[in-house]
């Protein structure tokens, strides 16, 4: 029980405090002096990288996964910033002694900068009076310098070493919680900005140097401890482009695409994923020619290497998804020193600043869906077996620059293998071509597609289900180039004619058909609709006891009530049932539909064979005969003579249907029966 208060305080407190700091750095350190709060007063929880010296405020997601970047954290506690411990006493209660920023300097872990100051003569002037920040390189940023850089500036005491130092310090005091993000702040080196974003994740950076302690108060200023040294940055995006000579078919395409103008401004900030020269020789010489040739298609291409921000590699700890110009997302994420992109380490060089934003180069190339045809974009996807389908159908024309939509079966429908491809099969796939680009969307109940096959198709929306004919969307749309995939669950099957045409083909409802026109329903089931007919196979009827077969088929009164229950007047496919349905018969009775096991099954009877379309409904099988609510059962032994006139009936359409298949449906002969 205490325990259980202790959680409810702890995560009170946690809330309280995190919500009143404004910014995500203090935030992010609310939240880890609450973890620390165990171990005393201004003790702060830090999450160490294992096996480097990095180590960060932890925030709550990082704290529950404990990896930065993929690798596993070690948990410590230290003091606060501006706080020490005191011998003999819990935690850090004391406030660091406040000196100038000279000395700051040595107080927060920056002794090498403090040396450099001292040599460049810069001491005087941070140890005297005034107002200040210093952006302090680390002492390891400071060793991570090329031997070269280091040398120029430190082997001599000269201007350069005082002018790098006083790039990395600006003129009055400046707090995390005024270093917003975006913005840029005039330095004390000939006024050359420092260029300042405060990410949300509560990592602030300067110049892509993300600051590792921050907010330590001097006498004369504040001191932040960055891990780089930070240089002075003058070109734009678009001239750090032009000065790098591995980019030179991305100068080309972005000249010819007439991005260069978005990539000089400096009212937005934007992250360029640069891809070199390499990146473009990876691709397919054919699909280059193509993409580079079409101006709307390269505009895609070239705006799904830009991020809407700027983004510092420093600031990424963990993978998130990032929205390019372009309008899709790309994740954004790192492994260990590497950034990834869609989980692939393929940044070769990044932090490149910018004065509107970042530079990372890449060693391949992002193509995006709306720059690919429909064969690139099935190409390795979940629909690649039904795109090579249509390619052996010598329908891949379509896929290339017509403006369509492809209903693409899953490969999951092709698992017991792939049908051959003959006659019957081609003109069945010619069907799942639509003579437009649509987006599911804005498709809507009734509406009637026309494929390239001369079939109409309908659309039928359900509650949890969009359905195109027999087939049902189960992914996102993927738009390409000039035409759009559906990916559906299983082959659709265009509507071959009416209910009653459809019955008369199929052997199976021989007995069906009679009943059907002997209750005088024929009619009904010929005009224009939308039925569900859950239709009893002769097998349904024969398992029927002879008494009460003989007394309905004598009756047709009774006869009619019965099929009419078997009938609803509107169209639900198997694929629309994720849940009871309850659906209106012609009767008046309700009917219900469900699924079990991936079977439908109607009044709990199984359908045994679903989803056969007409132009006027759908019919399912069903091998037992549904009983209407009042249904009463007398038996006798022998049938009526309207009875008998009956079953000879249907053993003359038994035998006409098996010269009818002409119009079974287009695919009866391509796949197996589904049983459902």
């Amino acid at each position: 029980m205490n325990g259980i208060v202790l959680l409810s305080l702890t995560v009170i407190l946690l809330v309280t405090f995190v919500s009143t700091a404004r910014y995500p750095y203090q935030q992010v350190l609310q939240h880890s002096r609450i973890r620390g709060r165990q171990h005393g007063p201004n003790v702060c929880a830090v999450q160490k990288v294992s096996g480097t010296n990095k180590q960060y405020y932890a925030n709550c997601k990082q704290w529950y996964q404990r990896k930065i970047c993929g690798k596993s954290t070690i948990i410590s506690y230290e003091c606060c910033p501006g706080y020490e411990k005191v011998p003999g006493e819990k935690g850090c209660p004391a406030a660091l002694p406040l000196s100038n920023i000279y000395e700051t300097l040595g107080i927060v872990g920056a002794a090498t900068t403090q040396l450099y100051s001292d040599r460049a003569n810069l001491r005087p002037e941070i140890e005297g009076p005034g107002s200040f920040t210093i952006f302090a390189p680390s002492n390891e940023a400071w060793a991570a310098l090329p031997a070269e850089i280091l040398d120029a500036l430190v082997s001599n005491v000269n201007i350069e070493l005082l002018n790098a130092l006083r790039y990395h310090m600006v003129d009055r005091r400046l707090l995390t919680d005024e270093l917003r993000h975006g913005i840029t702040i005039p330095s004390m080196y000939q006024n050359l900005d420092i260029h300042v974003h405060h990410y949300p994740n509560g990592i602030v950076t300067v110049n892509c140097a993300r600051l590792i302690k921050a907010d330590h108060h001097a006498t004369n200023g504040v001191v932040h401890v960055i891990d780089k040294v930070i240089t002075a940055v003058t070109n734009n995006i678009a001239e750090v482009v032009d000065t790098e000579d591995n980019l030179e078919t991305l100068k080309a395409a972005l000249a010819a695409s007439g991005l260069n103008t978005l990539l000089e401004t400096e009212d937005k900030q934007y992250t360029l994923l640069a891809p070199t020269d390499e990146a473009f020789k990876k691709i397919p010489e054919e699909t280059l020619t193509r993409i580079l040739g079409d101006p709307e298609a390269l505009k895609d291409l070239l705006h799904h290497h830009i991020l809407r921000s700027a983004q510092c590699s420093e600031a990424i700890i963990a993978g998130s998804s990032m929205e390019t110009l372009e309008g899709s997302s790309l994740e954004v994420g790192c492994l260990g020193e590497e950034l990834t992109l869609n989980g692939k380490a393929i940044i070769s060089k990044k932090d490149i600043l910018a004065t509107n934003g970042v530079v990372h180069f890449i060693d391949e190339l992002l193509i995006p869906d709306a720059a690919k045809t429909l064969t690139e974009l099935g190409k390795d996807s979940d629909v690649s077996v039904a795109i090579d389908l249509f390619r052996q159908a010598g329908l891949d024309s379509h896929l290339v620059n017509e403006r369509v939509t492809v209903i693409a079966p899953h490969n999951n429908v092709f698992k017991d293998g792939t049908p051959r491809i003959d006659r019957g099969l081609s003109n069945l796939l010619q069907n799942h071509i639509i003579k437009d680009q649509l987006s599911s969307k804005y498709l809507y109940h009734g509406q009637v597609l026309e494929t390239v096959g001369g079939k109409k198709l309908r659309v039928f929306v359900y509650r949890n289900a969009l359905c195109i004919e027999n087939s049902c969307i189960d992914a996102h749309d993927k738009k390409g180039r000039y035409g759009t995939l559906f990916v559906v669950d299983k082959l659709l099957t265009p509507p071959t004619g009416n209910v009653m045409d459809v019955l008369k083909a199929d052997n199976q409802f021989s007995m069906l058909v009679a009943a059907i026109q002997s209750a005088g329903l024929t009619e009904t089931l010929n005009r224009e609709g939308a039925f569900t007919v859950f239709a009893p196979t002769d097998e349904a009827f024969r398992a029927l006891p002879r008494g009460e077969l003989n007394k309905l088929l004598g009756n047709t009164k009774e006869l009619s009530n019965l099929l009419k229950y078997h009938i609803a007047d509107e169209i639900l496919v198997n694929g629309g049932v994720s849940q009871l349905v309850r659906l209106k018969s012609l009767q008046g009775e309700k009917l219900e539909a469900s699924s079990k096991n991936n079977t439908l099954q109607v009044n709990k009877v199984p359908v045994s064979q679903g989803d056969i379309m007409a132009t006027n409904g759908v019919i399912h099988a069903i091998n037992t005969m549904l009983q209407t609510p009042a249904k009463t059962q007398e038996r006798g032994d022998e049938l009526s003579d309207s009875g008998l006139e009956i079953i000879r009936q249907a053993a003359a359409y038994s035998k006409i249907s098996q010269r009818s298949a002409r119009l079974a449906p287009a695919n009866s002969k391509l796949v197996p029966r589904r049983r459902q």
